[in-house]
């Protein structure tokens, strides 16, 4: 199997037209980015191919370095900003010297820019096709099945490739740990106290993964377990994972949305799924939640949150990642998420995890990057650079906090 992409399509990966004269279009790009750059502390070098340096930002020592292969990258850049920008990269227009000096670049450009941005009319009007995809990828009952299918089926081996091999957990781990499965571990059992689960409890999770949390939970604490996920990869691992583990009379592994479910439950966890919920629809997700909780039940979700500050301006556009590894996605903010859940749940805890998450993807990064030779006989190469690109552009961002994670707790009204 070699799936091309990110299992979604690049429309400008392809070719573009090589433009005349080259200096001029470099002058209006590299002017634009200096006028959006708000930090005079911050430098960013570009080596050009011809070995000319442009430089981006303060006076002093460059903080981080990209190397400029074809100059086609300003186009994009000028075009359609973030998005040219990480197309660029895909396409092969730029690089840095190392993967980590890859996350230095984009830790320097999203210091640089975190202001002003990098959009400006130009870009929001090039890049209205994308939002008109985006907008399209609703998370319906069938397009929610769609969008994870788009991420989640790229196949189970692949994840196995960079996931821990215990738990496979594909959300923040908890550190200091003396390994990622310790960590992802420790995760897991901070949502379990949380939750005070117990061998009398019936724990529901919605989206499953590919089943840690319900085995752990199961394992540990002895309860009984409903565990539902719309990704018909996840759901045949995780179900084998639970017949492995001796598990199979207390752990139910279940292909069905979230919409579908009936019947009452004790707890209810969510891991890192309310991300795929969509904005119209979270108000519905935590009725639907209220609705299967017994009186006085507890809910505990993880969910990446964007800050608030910057909620309202990243929900009227998309971004890269959007557009190539989560389609139909969105980052809600904190409160957005008290807000929707208002009306049915009192929010007794929440915990702001971010700072976990940069460890936990450098993590990924380094074992994706140790079994590339692997990926490379699974998936070509605009694949294998969209999701360098996506694992460092993640660890940059929390990093610089950027995204947030936050665990909550909350209790049925």
């Amino acid at each position: 199997m070699r799936v091309s992409g990110g299992g979604i399509a690049h429309p400008l990966v392809l070719p573009m037209p090589r433009v005349r004269p080259r200096r001029a279009l470099r002058w209006a790009a590299t002017g634009a980015l200096r006028a959006m750059w708000s930090s005079d502390d911050e430098r960013l070098d570009l080596v050009m191919p011809s070995g000319e340096l442009v430089r981006i930002g303060g006076t002093g020592r460059a903080h981080a370095t990209a190397r400029v292969h074809d100059e086609r990258l300003f186009l994009r850049l000028l075009l359609r900003g973030e998005l040219g920008a990480g197309e660029s990269f895909v396409a092969g227009d730029w690089s840095a010297d190392s993967d980590d000096a890859l996350v230095d670049v984009l830790r320097v450009f999203l210091r640089g820019t975190r202001a002003r941005g990098v959009e400006s009319p130009l870009t929001r009007l090039v890049q209205l096709p994308s939002l008109v995809r985006h907008r399209r990828a609703a998370n319906t009952p069938r397009g929610s099945q769609r969008n994870i299918h788009a991420h989640y089926d790229l196949g189970n081996e692949f994840y196995r490739l960079f996931l821990d091999e215990d738990t496979l957990a594909y959300s923040c781990a908890i550190y200091p740990a003396a390994s990622l499965a310790d960590a992802q571990r420790a995760k897991l059992d901070r949502l379990c106290d949380w939750l005070e689960l117990s061998p009398r409890d019936h724990l529901l999770e919605i989206g499953c993964g590919w089943g840690g949390m319900a085995i752990h939970a199961a394992r540990t604490r002895g309860c009984r377990v409903t565990a539902i996920t719309v990704s018909r990869e996840q759901h045949e691992l995780a179900a084998a994972a639970v017949a492995r583990a001796g598990l199979a009379d207390r752990v139910a592994v279940q292909f069905r949305d979230y919409r579908e479910l009936d019947g009452t439950y004790d707890k209810i966890v969510s891991i890192e799924m309310l991300e795929a919920v969509g904005y119209e629809y979270l108000p519905h997700y935590f009725s639907i939640c209220a609705r299967l909780l017994r009186p006085g039940g507890l809910l505990a979700l993880q969910s990446i949150t964007m800050p608030a500050e910057r909620f309202a301006a990243y929900r009227k556009r998309v971004d890269w990642m959007q557009t190539y590894i989560f389609p139909g996605s969105l980052i809600p903010s904190l409160p957005v998420v008290q807000r929707a859940a208002a009306p049915s749940f009192r929010v007794t805890r929440a915990d702001d995890i971010g700072p976990h998450y940069a460890p936990t993807l450098r993590a990924w990064r380094h074992r994706f990057i140790a079994a590339l030779p692997r990926v490379r006989e699974l998936f070509d190469e605009p694949f294998v650079r969209t999701w360098l690109l996506y694992l460092a552009f993640s660890e940059a961002a929390f990093e610089e906090r950027t995204l947030q994670d936050h665990q909550l707790l909350l209790a049925r009204e």
